[in-house]
């Protein structure tokens, strides 16, 4: 008798959802005009309290720089953002959040919440709250595994 492989079958499902959730959240985006990876890089756009410079962006998202210069072109060219000189090095260029990005951060935070309610409808608001603390320890419990 062979025993079921719950690892394997756990990574599985998680790999499913993650798959459908990147499916509803694309649907979600569509009607914005933005691709999930600048969607991304406007969220952490917003995390800053100054505008960061191109480097401290491909930095914390975890890429190389010239995958942020495309995305800031392409969200630059729809007026989400805007290049700024650093006023303490000209060589530096800061990327800052124009009005349309900060309105765009708004819906997208709508479609975000909608694309969750969607995935996490089937849930009670307990089991809700029981994948929440269960997706909480198997994320914080993977620093180790990060670059």
């Amino acid at each position: 008798m062979t025993t079921p492989d719950v690892d394997g079958m756990l990574a599985e499902q998680l790999l499913r959802l993650t798959r459908r959730i990147h499916r509803i959240q694309k649907h979600q985006l569509e009607p914005i005009g933005i691709t999930p990876a600048q969607a991304r890089l406007l969220r952490t756009l917003a995390l800053y309290d100054t505008p960061p410079s191109m480097a401290d962006l491909a930095r914390r998202l975890e890429v190389v720089p010239r995958a942020v210069t495309t995305l800031v072109d392409g969200l630059e060219s729809c007026d989400r953002v805007r290049r700024a000189p650093d006023p303490a090095n000209r060589r530096v260029v800061r990327i800052e959040l124009t009005a349309t990005g900060t309105a765009t951060l708004r819906a997208l935070r709508d479609a975000r919440r909608s694309a969750a309610e969607t995935v996490l409808a089937p849930l009670t608001t307990d089991q809700r709250e029981v994948l929440g603390g269960l997706l909480t320890t198997l994320v914080d419990g993977g620093a180790e595994f990060r670059r």
